[in-house]
């Protein structure tokens, strides 16, 4: 059996460490909510969205609270039938995660992300960042094409942007995805307009 196969099974038994786990999210609560991390909690995972241990790569475990969204209360009060308060943001967790990844890296961009773990409050994920100028990161020819993108997260280029897009699915009933929902409309409604 190879060496990643035995770290995914001691990851998907993890309730045979449960003194280990509960140490280690006592831990990361204390810690801030975007932490810069030397090597990856789950390295199988890791490599398999493309982390490598070179210079360029960046690793940063990310927190993210759980729970919905809540608007600004408005200044001149509200209505309860008209002014809700709540906000859908239509973003997994994992997308907000890398969001606010970025805005503590703006020189990197986001490679991919995995989820690490999660208690009653928090969620955490790892996020994989590259740095855009190191030349040991342009050597890789797939990294060069991602290195070139600006913005990928707040674009939805990412593997989480994606699914939140839903451009995981394909085909049948995919139809009204794509280029985005956003340009099917705009489409639709030229020709209803002529």
């Amino acid at each position: 059996m190879a060496l990643y196969k035995y770290i995914r099974e001691s990851w998907n038994n993890r309730e045979d460490n449960k003194k280990l786990w509960s140490e280690r999210l006592a831990q990361w609560r204390r810690e801030s909510a975007t932490t810069r991390i030397s090597y990856p909690t789950r390295l199988d995972r890791a490599r398999s969205l493309g982390y490598k241990a070179k210079k360029g790569f960046i690793l940063v475990r990310q927190r993210v609270v759980r729970g919905g969204r809540m608007r600004i209360l408005p200044a001149g009060g509200r209505r309860s039938k008209r002014a809700s308060r709540r906000k859908d943001l239509n973003l997994s967790y994992q997308t907000v995660a890398e969001i606010r990844a970025i805005e503590s890296y703006p020189n990197c961009e986001i490679l991919n992300s995995y989820y690490v773990a999660d208690d009653g409050t928090y969620y955490w994920y790892e996020i994989i960042l590259i740095d855009r100028s190191s030349p040991e990161v342009l050597a890789i020819p797939n990294m060069k094409g991602v290195a070139e993108q600006r913005q990928r997260v707040l674009r939805g280029l990412t593997a989480s942007g994606k699914k939140s897009r839903g451009l995981i699915t394909k085909g049948r009933y995919a139809e009204k995805l794509r280029p985005s929902k956003k340009a099917v409309f705009n489409r639709k409604s030229r020709k209803e307009r002529k």
